[in-house]
């Protein structure tokens, strides 16, 4: 390896190294200062559980998770399968409009979370569906679709379609071949659709505010409540737990699938 090499990679290392850090070192200082007794992120370090212990006797915080997860949950079992049907239906068939309609998958995305929530919140109340946790799940299964749709539809375009003619030429219907070939083939951008719903959903702020009733709020609502109020270290347990999580969670489907698509 010349010396120009070797300055060019280790260049690339500190360039990421320097990335990562900017990426995780405030979610380290956070989780750190969750355990800190000063409220205010006063140092000298003293260790402490007593914010945690003051999370679980927060019931506004408690509840709003329990509402987030479970509007996330819901979000992802609803969204999951949809996507995934518009996905194969695309792949599978060709129609006047499809391209126009593939590209109308792109808008939603792009369109600024504000404009969007302010659009079902209208849309919502003219159509007598109105605000509340029913009005949060379907505005986060509207954003989260198009999420799916984009990412099984990448992993269908490197799916051989002679796998399915071979299913069909010895005898396997079209059901049969769903879910025997076509689904365990591009298991990993299912797995990775599903998950980016679920963050979707979870991480929603914009479109909750605008649909949320007083008493019925997710968390990132809850917190952004709680921090007009007045910041409190509670809100830095339930990020951490939230953060244990979800690298816990992404951990767990890395291990058993390679999102290249390789089990």
């Amino acid at each position: 390896m010349t010396r120009s090499s070797s300055f060019l990679s280790g260049l690339g290392r500190t360039y990421i190294g320097l990335v990562l850090a900017f990426l995780y070192l405030p979610l380290v200082i956070m989780a750190a200062m969750s355990f800190n007794t000063s409220p205010f992120y006063q140092l000298p370090f003293d260790w402490t559980t007593s914010w945690y212990e003051a999370l679980f006797e927060n019931d506004g915080l408690l509840e709003s998770t329990v509402n987030s997860l479970q509007i996330a949950v819901l979000t992802t079992l609803i969204a999951t399968p949809l996507g995934t049907a518009a996905s194969l239906a695309l792949f599978r068939n060709t129609f006047m409009g499809k391209r126009l309609l593939q590209a109308l998958l792109f808008p939603p995305i792009a369109i600024p979370w504000l404009i969007s929530g302010t659009a079902m919140l209208i849309f919502f109340f003219g159509t007598g569906i109105g605000r509340g946790l029913h009005a949060i799940l379907l505005g986060h299964v509207a954003l989260a679709l198009p999420y799916v749709i984009i990412v099984v539809s990448a992993r269908l375009q490197t799916f051989p379609r002679e796998l399915e003619d071979a299913a069909a030429a010895l005898g396997a219907s079209r059901w049969q071949t769903t879910w025997m070939v076509t689904l365990p083939a591009i298991a990993p951008g299912i797995i990775a659709g599903a998950l980016f719903a679920f963050a979707v959903s979870f991480d929603q702020f914009v479109v909750s505010y605008f649909l949320a009733t007083p008493g019925q709020t997710t968390l990132p609502v809850e917190i952004y409540a709680a921090i007009r109020k007045g910041f409190t270290p509670e809100i830095n347990a339930v990020s951490t737990i939230i953060i244990l999580f979800s690298m816990g969670l992404m951990l767990i489907v890395s291990r058993f699938f390679r999102f290249g698509g390789d089990k």
